[in-house]
């Protein structure tokens, strides 16, 4: 009778192949998001503790700088303009919805018109931010001139302390509707005909179609068009500098464009305020991304 083999003995990396070769795929990518993500976010909440020019000695003040944003008023203004932005920006999700159900046709001529509805969404932002610039003129734009057909007096919007932040929200909704109707045209693309076929066989149509059927199988591009527009309002920059710079009177401020004055531009070099005001907004958009990345682990719990 042969002797019994010996169990062959395999070696450490064979045993735990499986379990290490992700994490040797994602190191690269961690390593990069650590060094230019996670590093410079701590050390510029730590330079938020600090009274700095930028260029001489750091001086320690604690939390003197946030003491300051509780009592500066123009934080509190930009601070409201970001929640208008918020507000306002989200129409584009309501409103691409609208248009991709509009273009989901099937006539003749309907891509030249979906072209033409996606043309906004590859325009430069500062191309838009100038064209809603001349339009909002009011000795010669287009808003005078329609005022004029009612016999109204055009209004000047950016001028205007009480209509500039406004008017800019319809600027950057120009290009973010574009946005939302092509992430849900995709939606529509995908639908489930053997769904809706059984609904129209139940006398499924109008609006019990689109609330009961359409609707929760448009669900991941909503959750998408949602967080997408909420971080552009956050961080609104590129429209208010083009547009406006701040004005009339620091007006129309966000709470990133105050930080680049603060910080930044000639009428600052405040890093550590700067810094400060970047650190209420990083906080503003980590509450967000918490219920974002919340809500991923639930829908995945429900599709497990």
């Amino acid at each position: 009778m042969s002797p019994t083999p010996a169990p062959r003995q395999f070696s450490w990396w064979t045993r735990h192949q499986r379990d290490i070769a992700p994490w040797l795929f994602l190191a690269p990518a961690a390593l990069m998001f650590t060094i230019y993500v996670l590093v410079p976010i701590v050390e510029s909440i730590a330079l938020s503790f600090y009274d700095w020019d930028g260029l001489g000695e750091a001086r320690w003040i604690g939390l003197g700088n946030y003491q300051e944003l509780a009592t500066d008023p123009d934080f509190f203004v930009a601070l409201k303009n970001n929640l208008i932005w918020l507000v306002g920006f989200l129409l584009a999700v309501p409103i691409g919805l609208g248009l991709a159900l509009f273009l989901n046709q099937t006539v003749f001529g309907i891509r030249a018109i979906k072209s033409m509805f996606f043309f906004p969404f590859v325009i430069s932002q500062g191309v838009i931010g100038l064209i809603f610039t001349w339009f909002y003129n009011p000795a010669n734009g287009l808003v005078g001139e329609i005022f004029g057909l009612f016999g109204m007096d055009p209004i000047a919007v950016l001028a205007d302390e009480d209509w500039v932040t406004y008017g800019i929200v319809v600027a950057g909704l120009y290009p973010q509707i574009a946005y939302c109707m092509i992430l849900y045209l995709t939606g529509l693309n995908n639908l489930r005909p053997d769904l809706i076929e059984a609904a129209r066989l139940e006398g499924a149509k109008g609006w019990s179609m689109l609330r009961h059927v359409v609707l929760p199988q448009l669900r991941p591009a909503t959750f998408i068009a949602v967080v997408v527009t909420i971080i552009g309002s956050l961080r609104s920059f590129d429209m208010i500098s083009i547009m406006t710079s701040g004005g009339p009177y620091g007006s129309s401020r966000v709470l990133a464009y105050y930080m680049y004055e603060k910080a930044l531009s000639e009428y600052g070099y405040r890093m550590g305020y700067g810094t400060a005001i970047a650190t209420v907004l990083f906080a503003i958009m980590l509450v967000y991304i918490l219920f974002v990345l919340w809500r991923i682990h639930q829908q995945e719990k429900e599709t497990a």
